[in-house]
């Protein structure tokens, strides 16, 4: 299956910029974010213990989302004194 990603033009051109000539862009994006590949990781984890790992990488997502809007509603409503 092929998924399709948004990255920023600054993103982009940052990657493209990185590339190497026999590279796809799935493998350098691999190569910049040091993810391993697929193969390398199936059948680590027995299925319950997939969804056990999703269920808490998204509570800490959330948990993160949560504090950045905190401090976004902080930042945004202070009034600037000059």
């Amino acid at each position: 299956m092929v998924k399709t990603i948004r990255v920023s033009e600054e993103y982009h051109a940052w990657l493209s910029a990185h590339k190497r000539e026999d590279e796809t862009m799935e493998e350098t994006l691999r190569r910049m974010t040091r993810g391993p590949h697929p193969d390398d990781v199936a059948g680590l984890l027995t299925e319950d213990e997939a969804e056990t790992a999703k269920r808490a990488v998204k509570r800490l997502r959330t948990r993160d989302r949560d504090r950045l809007d905190a401090a976004r509603s902080t930042f945004e409503g202070e009034e600037t004194h000059e």
